[in-house]
This record gives structure tokens, C-alpha cells and sequence, in this order.
């Protein structure tokens, strides 16, 4: 098991952060942003909401009644190795380690996108030195 965020300012900083670089990228955001969706995750140990509205491009914390499209919840470990490309979706959601609510199909659209970001978030905990959070 890998650590976890110490809070929201580590999912903000980290998964917020590789959202605000693919929507800045001239192939993937556009992509991003066409898929119209409004994404919530909320993550437990700690708790933190990160509301992610690509239409918009607009990424910041939130809290857990913000309305969006799709919301997933996750442990902060599990959120830390998803981005990271340890986690398969359809397998973690099976086992009840992802739960997604709302508009699965919306939240569909954007996979194929996330697995692209899977080396910026790796790249970003290198850069701050965040080795307590690298999965391996």
C-alpha cells in the first residue's frame, strides 16, 4: 500500500493539477472539454472534494453536495494509484474500491483521456519529491 494524501491540498495540488495540464495541452483538452462533463471526486482517509467542471475548465475543490455529472469515491490510496495507472476501473468498481454515481456513461467518455495523464501525475509527485506517494 502506498501513503495517501495528507488532505485536500494534495488531491488539489495532484489530480487538479494534472487536469489543469491536459486542459492547457492542444489535443487533449479540447477532448476534454467537449466531453461537457462535470466530474466529482471525493475521496475518504482524508476527506477531500475535488470538482472538476471541463466545459468550463474550471478546477477546485468543492464540497460533497456540488452538483455535478459524475461523482467517484475512492479512498485517498486508491485515488494515489488510480493515477498512477494501478487501479483498473471496471475491476476497483466491481470490488466496491471505486464507487461511481451519476452519469456512468459521462464518466465512460473521459477514460480513454485519463490514461493519458497516468505520466504527468507520476511526473508531478517526482518533481515536488513526493516518494511517499509513488506506487510501484
Amino acid at each position: 500500500m502506498t501513503a495517501s494524501f495528507t488532505g485536500a491540498d494534495d488531491l488539489r495540488r495532484y489530480v487538479g493539477g494534472i487536469f489543469e495540464q491536459a486542459l492547457g495541452d492542444p489535443v487533449l483538452g479540447p477532448k476534454l472539454v467537449a466531453t461537457g462533463v462535470v466530474l466529482k471526486v471525493v475521496i475518504s482517509e482524508p476527506d477531500a472534494v475535488l470538482l472538476m467542471d471541463l466545459p468550463n475548465r474550471d478546477i477546485g475543490l468543492g464540497s460533497p453536495d456540488d452538483a455535478a455529472d459524475a461523482t467517484m469515491r475512492m479512498t485517498s490510496d486508491v485515488a494515489n494509484r488510480f493515477w498512477q495507472g494501478k487501479v483498473n476501473l471496471p475491476v476497483a468498481m466491481a470490488r466496491g474500491h471505486v464507487k461511481v454515481e451519476g452519469r456512468v456513461g459521462a464518466l465512460l467518455k473521459l477514460v480513454p483521456s485519463t490514461k493519458q495523464l497516468f505520466p504527468a501525475y507520476r511526473t508531478l509527485l517526482e518533481h515536488d519529491a513526493r516518494t511517499d506517494l509513488i506506487a510501484d
